[in-house]
């Protein structure tokens, strides 16, 4: 299939955060008219808001990229909060889709989706094959409804309506909190932090021995307009770079970027979280889009606009 998008209304929920941001970039360069709302014209938890304000504005599709997101140890923390939260803002969203005769809907799912010990690189189908890894289900299962809900409403109403499912992504608008970051943006700033105080060593969670794959949201942001154009099916699609490092390698090329070496401890008493975690995306790149910058060059740009936020920071403190 292919869907024009030019002239087209398109909400991107969740256009503050890292990915939605990405999406917004990515569609000025579209004939097509972006629609974004924050929380204080809109809260997505809330039913009746979303039901009121899709009806006023009517968008011809949606990127759904609002989520409520964290690191190993907020998932692990607040489990509640992760479930009940994306459970009430997937399913408000969705109804008011459907109500409002939304042509197309894009949901972004996570690749914790998927089973810990599942087969790698991770297919599409490994869906639901085994158990999710424990410290971070409860985000996960809720990740899993939304892509079911999507593809019940294409069963029962012929939706055509997507899902995407991400690798581990980077980016501008990252998360540099170390409590609620994720490895990339803690270690960015954990190297940043080291290079200014001079410190001697820099402390990592696990063994290091881990095998991560990340894609800047950039990229991601380009894939999921491909998609958006070109994908019409019933299966979720794996969005990924194709490329794998390990924990350890990742800090060594972020040490390189920030030009800081300090000794990497590792503190084996907090978990490694899933083992190995590769997306097979041959799907996505099977149906034309493999455009993925490396990980060096991608963290290099990263880094050099998280120093633009800090010092623009810095001056407004003034």
């Amino acid at each position: 299939m292919s869907w024009d998008i030019t002239g087209k209304r398109i909400w991107v929920a969740g256009h503050r955060g890292m990915v939605g941001g990405a999406v917004v970039r990515r569609l000025a360069s579209e004939e097509c008219e972006v629609i974004t709302a924050g929380r204080e014209v809109v809260d997505l938890t809330q039913q009746a808001q979303v039901r009121d304000w899709m009806a006023e504005v009517k968008p011809d599709a949606i990127v759904m990229a609002a989520a409520k997101v964290g690191g190993i140890m907020a998932n692990s923390t607040h489990p509640v909060d992760f479930l009940l939260a994306n459970l009430q803002i997937e399913t408000n969203i969705v109804e008011a889709a459907h109500a409002n005769d939304v042509d197309r809907f894009l949901f972004l799912g996570s690749s914790c989706i998927y089973p810990k010990m599942a087969p790698q690189p991770i297919p599409e189908d490994s869906l639901l094959t085994g158990p999710l890894e424990p410290t971070n289900e409860w985000y996960a299962i809720a990740k899993i409804a939304g892509i079911k809900l999507c593809q019940a409403y294409r069963k029962q109403y012929g939706r055509d309506w997507i899902a995407a499912m991400p690798t581990n992504l980077y980016g501008p608008g990252d998360n540099y909190d170390l409590t609620s970051s994720h490895v990339l943006p803690a270690l960015l700033r954990k190297f940043h932090e080291a290079k200014e105080s001079g410190a001697a060593s820099v402390e990592l969670w696990g063994s290091g021995t881990p095998l991560r794959e990340f894609l800047h949201c950039d990229d991601l942001a380009d894939a999921l307009v491909f998609l958006l154009k070109e994908y019409s099916g019933y299966e979720h699609v794996n969005c990924g770079s194709g490329s794998e490092v390990t924990i350890r390698e990742l800090a060594e090329t972020i040490a390189e970027v920030v030009g800081y070496e300090a000794e990497l401890v590792f503190d084996s008493t907090k978990p490694d979280g899933t083992p190995r975690k590769l997306m097979d995306s041959s799907t996505l790149h099977g149906l034309g889009w493999n455009d993925a910058r490396s990980l060096k060059d991608g963290i290099t740009q990263t880094y050099a606009d998280w120093q633009q936020e800090l010092k623009k920071k810095e001056s407004m403190d003034v």
